[in-house]
């Protein structure tokens, strides 16, 4: 994939050819919901606690991210209910009006979620969650940028950090306390170091938080970096303090933590290569170790996600060009990836994979083949065992598994 060229129309191209702790927003620090944008219009907020909530059935739902504006794209942001014991998935409304949403992410309080508009004017959109389902606009704030392609929620649940793809910065918004957006408190660009071999210039690719809370990592695929800032939680602000440079054509796309905190694991999307890092809380430099496989067996490949179980035993990376889903056994209490098998993805071009909340069942967006796929998890030994048949969307970009009775793990 050269990309070089822009990211629309290598999409266009390739859909051509084929959970949740709740943190309550900081007492005195209350900001208005975001006002209508672009012809989007703002909502009421979310209303508080439900008590009749603790005896409702719990409800087992998906979020569908989607590419709206290419050829065979999907409709919006979709929703469906999922059977969380045997994985089969039911098809529920679309909602519409939110422009090429490929990537969402939640609020802690698992009643907000947060969708990027993967647009040449980039922005974000945050929705209410409903018990029925159905998301309710709140509001979008643009993100300084273009081509917003990840976001996430700073564990406090008081800020939302944007990766700009074709600008290559990222952005911080506050979140109000009815999980509406305010405007922007920083925008930071990766003017240096140069790009990589085929690059046109940075490409923020993700942002997230570590697991200390007070660093935010940025991982750049166009200059082979890994930023990482300390965060001022008062004043929305980035500071650099390190850079963790790959090596040149790498590619690094997206960064998963182990649950210790020590170690992560990075996914190089042009060398086809797995990372694992050491990272240090006190300091937040990062520090990655050398490539090794992705279990793929060679060829085109784009690695494009890991996931770690929650009790940090085994690791699965998305691979788009081979699609399959790699099975990793951890090691060394995270220092460690040890390669066990690659499964098939069950279709075309995994580009996100995500845990239901309770950890058993493994849901993969495949873009090209516009479907999701279901797995059951062994506990035991992590093994990967397909559910049932895939679930159709078009264009599935990102599938974001929650339960609409309250609370649950990421």
């Amino acid at each position: 994939m050269n990309h070089a060229t822009s990211r629309r129309a290598v999409l266009g191209a390739l859909l051509a050819g084929a959970a949740l702790t709740a943190a309550p927003a900081r007492p005195g620090s209350p900001r208005p919901p975001a006002p209508a944008r672009d012809g989007v219009s703002g909502g009421d907020g979310v209303s508080g606690g439900d008590p009749a909530s603790a005896v409702r059935p719990r409800a087992d739902r998906l979020l569908l991210g989607t590419y709206t504006s290419v050829e065979g794209g999907g409709p919006g942001i979709g929703t469906a209910a999922y059977d969380a014991t045997t994985g089969a998935v039911s098809a529920g409304p679309a909602l519409t009006g939110v422009a090429d949403p490929s990537y969402l992410a939640a609020h802690p309080s698992g009643r907000t979620v947060y969708a990027v508009d993967e647009q040449p004017r980039g922005a974000v959109t945050a929705l209410a969650l409903s018990r029925d389902g159905r998301p309710r606009v709140l509001g979008s704030r643009d993100t300084g940028g273009a081509g917003a392609t990840h976001l996430s929620v700073h564990p406090t649940g008081r800020w939302l950090f944007t990766a700009n793809y074709t600008s290559g910065s990222v952005a911080v918004h506050p979140i109000a306390a009815d999980g509406s957006l305010g405007e922007r408190t920083d925008l930071v660009a990766h003017a240096t170091p140069p790009p990589g071999p085929g690059q046109d210039g940075p490409h923020a690719h993700q942002i997230l938080t570590a697991p200390d809370g007070g660093h935010v990592l940025a991982v750049d695929l166009g200059n082979d970096t890994v930023y990482t800032y300390r965060f001022d939680e008062e004043r929305g602000r980035l500071a650099e303090v390190s850079r963790a440079a790959l090596r040149p054509g790498a590619g690094p796309r997206h960064l998963t933590f182990h649950p210790g905190g020590r170690f992560a694991y990075l996914a190089c999307e042009l060398d086809d290569t797995a990372v694992v890092c050491g990272f240090d809380p006190a300091t937040g430099v990062l520090s990655p170790g050398a490539p090794q496989s992705t279990g793929t067996g060679g060829g085109t490949n784009h690695p494009a996600q890991f996931l770690v179980t929650a009790d940090g035993r085994f690791a699965y990376l998305a691979n788009r060009g081979r699609n399959t889903l790699t099975r990793y056994a951890v090691e060394g209490e995270g220092a460690a990836l040890r390669p066990l098998d690659a499964v098939p993805a069950g279709g075309d071009f995994p580009r996100q994979i995500a845990f239901s909340p309770d950890g058993r069942l493994l849901f993969a967006a495949n873009q090209r083949s516009g479907t999701v796929t279901v797995f059951r998890v062994d506990t035991r030994d992590g093994a990967l065992t397909r559910s049932g048949d895939a679930f159709p969307f078009p264009s599935a970009a990102c599938v974001l598994p929650y339960r609409a009775n309250g609370p649950s793990r990421p």
